[in-house]
């Protein structure tokens, strides 16, 4: 296979020459590419996902082997590259002659991560193309394209800032259904919006307790963060240590984006009632109904998840407030109604891929129609547990109405009993272009610009509410 480059003569190449015998241990960060191609290859071969790969505890055994600043490398690495597929690929394409062999999956990898260091991060060049090269050497499936890969990634470097001048003018959106799936559903221009806000880091959002939201400005002030029209909290400047901030310890706020936080406030008024959180973890909005003054049951399948779930409610002293259950759904067999319940449906995640922008590849069209139909018996099911006057939210992070619309108005067509509840414009706070004709809260992670586009944006939600007639 050839690079596509313009032939001419050179004279002896005196540079230093990768050494394909180095080793992890004898060229520092090559572990960290070899584990951020292996990865990359399990997300995208595998349809893996990144969270799992990259977990603290059971993640990838390459990644474990690493140093936490080598970790984070890798996550960057993927975040990137994920992020930027379709014009890494396109550089690909552009850059050799014909297409990479069909099962030159470890190749493919290769180049994409390098091509996200020169292209994308704080990287030197030199360094990325080198452990490229070495890494292509010290795979037997990929040593025959060394060549191609230090030729490849070097021409990069030259056409850097022309290549992201013309993918800043015309992006390349990949994959290729998501892409379309989003055009049909919001129009081309909406759907660009959303598409470029996918190619960022999503702000992290903070929801304080109902007992110091009147304090919100002085909060903002101490974590470096500006209110929202919704009332949370959005963190700007660097990163920081979330546990290192103001008011960790002392259980005066949790992290939630803006827009997960809005289905939990469709209930209203909630002191001294009882609430049913039918998918709890990871527990954000579990905190919300307590901190309302709820009596709150929270399920979730997942008993680990529920752990975790429960340190939160302990940190945020609401733990007494909270009853959890570890199981599943459709085996539950309450005792008494209660008088709300919330039901955050398992769903694609299509509404996060800001922040998990391994999910349009991980999933299809087909996973779509598969969850909605969960959805819907989900939602059959939750509403049994709806005393006779009482309220039902179903809610999820889905971009996609066959998951949201869709279910909502199934359900309320086939359940007389009860009565779609639409939003209001203050509830939405802020959000009002995102209710419907029907009522229901459709969120994008077009929505709230701040003027910044490093800090504007949601996760993409939505959220319908019901009311129990009989």
């Amino acid at each position: 296979m050839g690079l596509n480059v313009p032939h001419r003569k050179r004279g002896p190449d005196k540079r230093r020459r990768p050494d394909a015998s180095a080793s992890a241990a004898d060229k520092p960060g090559l572990a960290a590419r070899q584990a951020a191609h292996r990865i990359l290859g399990a997300i995208l071969d595998a349809k893996s996902s990144m969270d799992g790969l990259t977990d603290e505890a059971h993640g990838h055994p390459q990644y474990l082997a690493l140093e936490p600043r080598d970790r984070a490398l890798v996550r960057a690495i993927l975040l990137t590259a994920l992020r930027n597929l379709g014009e890494l690929d396109a550089t690909v394409s552009r850059f050799t002659e014909k297409p990479l062999p069909a099962g030159a999956t470890g190749l493919r990898n290769i180049l994409l991560a390098g091509l996200a260091q020169i292209l994308f991060l704080d990287v030197p060049d030199h360094s990325a193309v080198d452990l490229a090269v070495t890494s292509a050497q010290a795979d037997p499936r990929s040593r025959r394209f060394a060549s191609l890969v230090n030729a490849l990634l070097r021409r990069a470097t030259r056409e850097k800032d022309a290549l992201l001048a013309e993918f800043a003018q015309h992006p390349v959106r990949s994959p290729q259904w998501f892409a379309d799936r989003l055009d049909a559903i919001y129009g081309p221009e909406t759907a660009a919006a959303i598409d470029a806000c996918h190619r960022l880091e999503a702000p992290i959002d903070l929801t304080l307790k109902a007992d110091e939201a009147a304090k919100a400005d002085e909060w903002a002030e101490k974590l470096g963060a500006v209110v929202l029209s919704t009332g949370s909290l959005r963190l700007t400047g660097p990163s920081r240590d979330i546990a290192e901030l103001p008011g960790f310890a002392d259980g005066i706020w949790w992290v939630q984006d803006a827009a997960a936080a809005m289905p939990a406030r469709l209930f209203g008024e909630l002191a001294g009632k009882t609430a049913l959180d039918c998918c709890a973890a990871p527990g954000g909005k579990t905190a919300q109904l307590a901190d309302a003054g709820a009596r709150v049951t929270a399920l979730d399948l997942s008993a680990n998840r529920l752990k975790r779930l429960a340190g939160n409610l302990e940190r945020l002293g609401l733990s007494d407030a909270c009853q959890t259950i570890a199981t599943d759904l459709f085996k539950f067999a309450p005792e008494e109604s209660f008088d709300a319940v919330l039901l955050d449906a398992p769903c694609s995640s299509t509404g996060t891929v800001r922040r998990h922008p391994d999910v349009p590849y991980a999933k299809s069209a087909a996973d779509i129609e598969k969850l909605a139909g969960l959805q819907a018996r989900m939602l059959d099911k939750a509403s049994q547990w709806v005393r006779v006057g009482g309220v039902l939210v179903f809610s999820n992070c889905s971009l996609d109405p066959v998951e949201g619309e869709a279910v909502a108005r199934h359900f309320a067509a086939a359940h007389p009993d009860f009565a779609i509840v639409p939003v209001t414009l203050d509830e939405a706070r802020g959000f009002g272009d995102a209710i419907t004709a029907e009522g229901f809260l459709r969120l994008t992670p077009a929505h709230i610009d701040l003027g910044d586009p490093a800090i504007s944006g949601v996760d993409g939600f939505f959220a319908a509410r019901f009311h129990r007639l009989a």
